[in-house]
C-alpha cells in the first residue's frame, strides 16, 4: 500500500523539530555584563569560612583565598572543599609577614606556606597576595608566581559593617576588578554575599582571580606584582 502524500504534509512540522546531528542549539543565555573577583585574605577562618563557602556555592560564585600557612593545620577540609568547589586558593605567607625589604626571611615565608599548600592540594606555583600589598623589587625576583595587589580595598577589617562594605563594592566595583576582603569577620561575609547577589541581578558574574586574566585573555608573568590583569602596580 502507497503512503499517502497527506501523511507526509502532517509529518513536516515534526521533522523540523528534530535537531540536525553536529549542529549547535542556540541558547539564550545572556552574555554577563563583566567580571569581578573577590578576594579572601587571611584564609581559612573555621565557621565563618564554611558559611561563606556555603554561600558562593548556593550563588553560583567562585572567589579567591589567599591562605596563612600556620592557620592550615586542623583546617585542611576547608582548604579542599575551596579547590573543589571550583576557587582560586592563594598563598598569603607563612605568619603574615610583610614581603617588603624582608630578603630571605620573606622567601622563606612563601616556600613555607606553598609546600603546605602543595601537601594539602598538591600543585605548585600558588599566587601570591602580599600581606598589606607591601612587596619590594627583591621580592618580585625572588617570587616563583604572579603577585596579586586589588583595585578595590573595602577596609573592611576597619569599617565592621555589613551594609556599608556591601554598598562599598556595589557602588565602586567595575568589571576587571580585583576586591580585597577578609573572611575573618562575619560582616564582611555578610556584605560579600550581598555584593553578590546586587551585582548578579545586573549581570556580574563572579569569578577567580585566575579566571579574570583569562576572561580578559591576560597571560600572568611571573613576578608582577598586579591591581588587576589589565594593571601593573609599581614597586620600588
Amino acid at each position: 500500500m502507497k503512503p499517502k502524500p497527506w501523511l507526509y504534509l502532517m509529518l513536516l512540522p515534526l521533522l523540523a523539530l528534530i535537531p540536525v546531528r553536529g549542529t549547535a542549539i542556540p541558547t539564550t543565555a545572556a552574555e554577563p555584563t563583566g567580571y569581578i573577583a573577590l578576594t579572601f585574605d587571611d584564609s581559612p577562618n573555621g565557621a565563618l569560612t564554611e558559611r561563606l563557602l556555603d554561600g558562593l556555592k548556593e550563588r553560583g560564585a567562585h572567589a579567591t583565598f589567599f591562605i596563612i600557612g600556620e592557620q592550615i593545620e586542623g583546617q585542611e577540609s576547608l582548604l579542599r572543599r575551596m579547590a573543589e568547589e571550583g576557587h582560586q586558593v592563594g598563598n598569603h605567607t607563612y605568619t603574615h609577614r610583610r614581603l617588603d625589604n624582608s630578603g630571605a626571611v620573606g622567601t622563606q615565608e612563601l616556600t613555607r606556606t606553598e609546600t603546605a599548600l602543595r601537601e594539602v592540594l598538591g600543585g605548585s606555583g600558588y599566587w601570591v597576595r602580599p600581606p598589606w600589598g607591601f612587596a619590594s623589587a627583591e621580592t618580585l625576583r625572588e617570587a616563583d608566581a604572579p603577585l596579586i595587589y586589588w583595585t578595590l580595598d573595602t577596609e573592611d577589617w576597619r569599617v565592621l559593617n555589613a551594609d556599608r562594605v556591601a554598598q562599598s563594592i556595589i557602588d565602586g566595583a567595575c568589571s576587571g576588578d580585583i576586591v580585597l576582603l577578609h573572611d575573618s569577620y562575619a560582616s564582611s561575609v555578610d556584605a560579600a554575599l550581598r555584593a553578590i547577589d546586587a551585582l548578579s541581578a545586573k549581570g556580574y558574574a563572579f569569578v577567580t582571580v585566575e579566571e579574570l586574566f583569562e576572561r580578559m585573555c591576560v597571560e600572568p608573568e611571573v613576578g608582577c606584582l598586579y591591581c588587576r590583569p589589565d594593571e601593573l602596580r609599581p614597586v620600588q
